[in-house]
């Protein structure tokens, strides 16, 4: 966060700290690695003072320090600022800050910074710097930080004592490793979102999950999902470099996916003590801890282990400085202090910070430098662009919101328009969409939150900070939720857990089929057909199925036992070819030998024993056979007749036409009956008509649906929609194959149930027989069911000649048979309309 020159929302400008010369001043930097105590050892030295304030490098830390404050000295003798949030008891001794918010004008008796070695950093160094040169606390100043700044600390401020801290617990190389073979309780680094998010949907499926973290986050979320990791809902962490400072975790292990990073100006190598200061994160207090690379990743330098393992680098030579006393005279006199270059040796001119860059694109603005007339316009100016770029914008887009802000506080209002502050903040109050949707939101929110704590920017900026802080909060718990669904696969993280440490899991299954086991679900039994609960990846489906492994047996078996003693008055079939048992599928039917022997496969029940399986697969094959011999009995009768020669042709063409053939195809056969073989196959419920040779028996609705199912079965489709009680069609639907194999016949867009076919050639054969035309009766079309329009179509396929005016007449007797048979071919319209 870029340098705040005047702390606006508590109305004090910050100046510098008491003199060095002081001799009541004492200064300290307690210097030496990770895990040495010195953050616990600064705020017990504050709080044995009567007043104090301590710069924190990150607002998190800030929060956390002052959570701990509070809980000894009470809430109302502890203040938190921050550039976001500002809680500032009346009464308050004790400023927990980040470095940039510290209110200096305020004298405590004990100062501290944290991380002081941070004063190299290129972004934010200068800050640290100015903090180390000036800011004091009457009786003690603290600087905290690495080794690293001993001999620059000791040179720009003479007075200071050193203290040295050892690390706690040893650090250990371990080389290279595999993604997934990392041990438990590790920590992976990357250096982008991409990356970090890529690993730990790797972890998630094959190790069960991870927490993440990142610089983008607000606290809240990281908070949340570290919480994750330190209450061992999952065992591994994958985060950026955030995670290098102050973030105390029982890491046993880190590594390093990667040893470059984008520093907001172009890739570089991280150096060794900034390795080291992500590596420290491991071991904590007295437990030691290792560090190492992912297999990906190149493999470290002997000197660079050997550095960190060591604790020793090469000191700092030099830190980030900018003028900090700046004149308000003009824009041009202020861009001319930021740019001035430090006199002293071991300071650096900072580059062009984010808030100095803004600037400059401010200044480019016309109506901006028209406004910015005198030294207060000039210094408001300043103030609006140190606003901090939370969406990471470029300069010129982030100038533009600048620009809004700025052209709001100098217009007559002398504050931010309340509606369009409200308009701005309102569509950020929304927690729908994906992790990019919600950081972004939360980016943006973050802005207002800022701007919401300078208390003469806005009307009643309570109200704004409660907004804003609430919307923020909102946003950090869906984008937790979110994080947490797509990297955190919590149930199988603690099923896998549970079932390595061994013992029984207590399990339950509902009466709607329901599995629970240690009150995670983890499925659903239907029939014999266990369905986890839905998982992405097929470990977690395998976790769940295995929690589950007991429970499944035992009642599988019950459940077959059941079915069995039950000889079929629980089941059904449904027109998908489905066997239904107690309203669930447990078993399909497939194609097996002829259309009229379907096989059938069990849908489940793979923990059943083998011969329990294969028993109850025997059961429902049995059911299903008498099912459709009862069904269609007369049918499967004509199969099983000892009948000879044609008879026994035609019984099988019945058969394959499910009781429907075209008399053209049946005319070989039928010819060669004899009148007692005719006879015969009559009394069995045959029918010899003038189109086809059919049962009528099998024309009831029933039956009708039972060979649809075959039909479907056989022809490995859909089952298709069953005719129901229709007797007629004025069209030939998508699936009129279906209906040929129901018992219709087809002529050409009009389809008739065989019997009703049958009848109405009977009946256009005694009008025509009755002289030389004939029209056709108005009952007709009630009797079959069709539109006067598709009964002369009817009319016309079976051969008539329409002569005009409602009157038909016969075609030449040859010709008018064969167009009528051929009109009334299963198959004829078939090969017309699909080739």
């Amino acid at each position: 966060m870029p340098f705040v020159k005047k702390a606006c929302s508590i109305g004090l400008d910050s100046r510098a700290g008491a003199d060095d010369s002081s001799p009541m001043s004492r200064i300290t930097a307690v210097l030496g690695p990770t895990n040495t105590g010195k953050t616990y050892l600064a705020l017990e030295r504050m709080m044995g003072h009567a007043s104090g304030m301590i710069g924190f490098p990150l607002r998190l830390l800030a929060r956390e320090n002052y959570e701990r404050v509070a809980a000894v000295k009470g809430k109302d003798a502890v203040a938190l600022v921050t550039g976001e949030e500002r809680i500032l008891p009346a009464k308050a001794r004790y400023f927990i800050c980040t470095v940039e918010s510290m209110p200096l004008d305020r004298q405590v008796e004990f100062l501290a910074i944290d991380e002081i070695q941070l004063a190299a950093d290129p972004e934010r160094g200068h800050v640290f710097t100015d903090r180390l040169l000036k800011a004091r606390g009457i009786s003690e100043t603290m600087f905290l930080g690495a080794s690293t700044m001993k001999g620059l600390i000791g040179h720009l401020v003479p007075r200071t004592q050193f203290e040295t801290k050892p690390r706690f617990s040893k650090l250990e190389y371990t080389g290279p490793r595999k993604l997934l073979r990392l041990p438990n309780r590790s920590a992976v680094v990357a250096f982008s979102a991409q990356d970090v998010y890529g690993m730990a949907d790797l972890i998630r499926r094959q190790k069960g999950g991870a927490a993440v973290v990142l610089g983008a986050l607000s606290p809240r979320t990281r908070n949340a999902q570290v919480g994750l990791y330190q209450g061992g809902e999952v065992d591994y962490l994958v985060a950026t470099d955030a995670i290098g400072m102050g973030l105390n975790m029982n890491v046993d292990h880190v590594a390093f996916a990667a040893l470059r990073k984008f520093d907001g100006r172009g890739p570089r190598a991280l150096a060794a003590n900034e390795l080291a200061q992500i590596a420290g994160r491991a071991g904590r207090h007295m437990k030691d801890g290792s560090f190492g690379t992912t297999a990906d990743c190149p493999d470290l330098a002997l000197e660079t282990v050997a550095a960190i393992e060591g604790h020793v680098f090469p000191p700092i030579k030099a830190v980030m400085w900018r003028n900090s006393d700046l004149r308000f005279i003009s824009v041009a006199s202020l861009l001319a202090d930021l740019e001035r270059r430090p006199k002293l040796p071991g300071l650096m001119r900072a580059r062009d910070a984010e808030d100095h860059l803004a600037l400059i694109a401010l200044s480019r603005d016309a109506d901006i430098l028209s406004k910015s007339d005198h030294p207060e316009r000039v210094r408001l100016l300043w103030e609006v662009a140190q606003i901090p770029d939370f969406r990471k914008l470029s300069v010129d887009e982030h100038a533009k919101l600048l620009t809004q802000i700025f052209l709001h506080l100098t217009s007559h209002q002398s504050h931010i328009d309340e509606d369009w502050l409200d308009q701005q903040v309102r569509r950020l109050d929304r927690i729908d969409g994906e992790i990019d949707h919600l950081s972004g939101r939360i980016a943006g929110i973050r802005t207002w939150t800022y701007v919401a704590h300078r208390a003469d920017w806005v009307k009643d900026p309570t109200a704004w900070q409660e907004r804003t802080r609430a919307i923020e909060d909102r946003l950090s718990d869906a984008l937790h939720e979110r994080l947490t669904q797509r990297f955190v696969d919590k149930r199988t993280s603690v099923l896998a857990r549970k079932m390595k440490e061994g013992g029984p899991l207590p399990a339950h299954m509902a009466e709607d089929g329901a599995i629970e086991v240690e009150g995670h679900a983890v499925g659903h039994l239907q029939g014999f057909s266990f369905t986890p609960q839905k998982t992405d990846t097929l470990r977690s489906a395998r976790t769940l199925a295995q929690a589950a492994g007991k429970i499944l047996a035992m009642e599988l078996a019950e459940r077959a036992g059941d079915l069995m003693r039950e000889e079929g008055s629980g089941l059904t079939l449904d027109d998908q070819g489905l066997v239904i048992w107690q309203g669930a599928a447990v078993a399909r039917l497939r194609p097996g030998a002829s259309i009229l022997a379907p096989g059938l496969d069990l849908i489940g029940g793979e923990a059943l024993g083998r011969e329990l399986r294969e028993s109850l697969t025997r059961h429902l094959k049995d059911w299903s056979v008498s099912y459709f011999k009862k069904g269609l009995a007369p049918l499967y009768a004509l199969g099983e007749a000892e009948l000879t020669a044609a008879p026994r042709g035609l019984a099988y063409q019945l058969a394959e036409g499910l009781g429907l053939i075209a008399s053209k195809q049946a005319d070989g056969l039928t010819q060669t009956l004899s009148l007692a073989q005719r006879r015969l196959l009559e009394g069995m419920g045959v029918r010899f008509g003038r189109l086809s040779v059919f049962l009528p028996a099998l024309l009831k609705p029933a039956p009708r649906r039972l060979k649809l199912i075959l039909w479907s079965v056989w022809k490995g489709r859909e089952g298709a929609s069953p005719p129901g009680p229709a007797i007629a069609c004025a069209f030939v639907p998508a699936d009129g194959e279906a209906w040929l194999a129901a018992g219709f016949l087809v002529f050409k867009d009009i389809c008739l149930r065989a019997d009703k076919a049958e009848d109405l050639a009977r009946q256009l054969e005694a009008l025509s027989a009755a002289g030389d035309h004939f029209v056709l009766p108005p009952p007709l079309c009630t009797q079959l069911g069709l539109k006067p329009d598709s009964l002369k179509d009817a009319v016309l396929a079976l051969g008539y000649r329409h002569l005009g005016e409602g009157r038909f007449a016969a075609k030449k007797p040859e010709r008018a048979r064969r167009e009528a048979r051929t009109a009334a071919s299963p198959f004829a319209v078939l090969k017309e309309r699909f080739g």
